[in-house]
């Protein structure tokens, strides 16, 4: 079911209930995986579904549809709490890419390495889920289960996610460490989002790094100690110890050792921490 018609998501569902088939939305990953060949198979794709593609505000939360585009999130006109998504955005591939490839894709596909990952679980983002017969909704980090393995079932897919409301004063940040500026497999990377009380107390902390686990993994020792300081270079330039990262489990590869990703991403967290209270508290 691919091609220029468009169909309604009930369509979709019951095509999928009566036929196992992989789901389409941007194909940046699919096509490569197919060596230039046509897929020997029925594709179900569903970027012409009405109102996938829509990211809009809906009561407490952003509703990011699941055939919206890096290049959509770029664009829109979003609140600061998502500067670090946006960041991310711009890191994913080409331009062509951006425009092409989708959010909800880049987490369908679960590779330790995509770019969306770790700013949509700072970000405390939720998966919606449908079916022919139910809609659930679980938080990504129950989402992404391993290496190319989700909690998606064969009958289901991701209408959209769903990103809370964070309050005025919210700081954002992303990072993303690779052999060169762009077009690069992530070596490491990290997200952060700091709530920031009127007193400049830091009132809620969510950090997330990517490419040095299987999933990606929340400094949750890390977010505990810094819950409460004041955001200032003084207080969060020392605050990234190397027990604070004992739950990542890098590996060794073409792009780098384990142990030299261990060693940037306590770097690089502490550079981010400190441009977090350039930006929103006193030196």
């Amino acid at each position: 079911m691919s091609g220029s018609e468009k169909i309604s998501l009930q369509d979709a569902l019951a095509a999928l209930a009566d036929k196992k088939m992989p789901i389409l939305a941007g194909g940046t990953d699919f096509y490569p995986g197919l060596m230039d060949g046509p897929a020997p198979y029925p594709v179900l794709d569903i970027t012409l579904i009405s109102g996938l593609k829509t990211l809009e505000k809906m009561n407490s939360d952003w509703r990011i549809g699941a055939a919206v585009t890096w290049t959509q999130v770029v664009k829109a006109e979003l609140p600061p709490a998502f500067a670090g998504l946006r960041a991310a955005a711009l890191e994913v591939g080409s331009l062509q890419i951006q425009n092409s490839g989708t959010v909800v894709g880049n987490i369908c596909n679960a590779s330790p390495a995509a770019d969306g990952v770790p700013p949509l679980i700072a970000l405390n983002a939720r998966v919606e889920i449908s079916s022919a017969s139910n809609v659930r909704v679980v938080p990504i980090e129950q989402f992404i289960l391993g290496v190319r393995d989700t909690a998606l079932e064969p009958d289901e897919i991701v209408t959209a996610l769903l990103v809370p409301e964070f309050p005025k004063g919210t700081i954002s940040k992303f990072k993303k460490l690779g052999t060169r500026s762009y077009l690069v497999i992530s070596i490491a990377m990290i997200a952060v989002t700091l709530e920031i009380s009127d007193a400049g107390i830091i009132s809620n902390v969510r950090i997330a790094v990517g490419a040095c686990s299987a999933v990606a993994q929340r400094l949750f020792a890390l977010e505990e100690e810094l819950a409460g300081l004041k955001i200032s270079k003084i207080a969060l330039s020392g605050s990234v110890r190397m027990d604070h990262l004992f739950g990542l489990s890098p590996i060794d590869d073409v792009r780098g050792s384990g142990g030299f990703r261990i060693e940037a991403v306590r770097e690089i967290l502490t550079r981010m921490l400190v441009d977090c209270a350039n930006d929103g508290g006193p030196s």
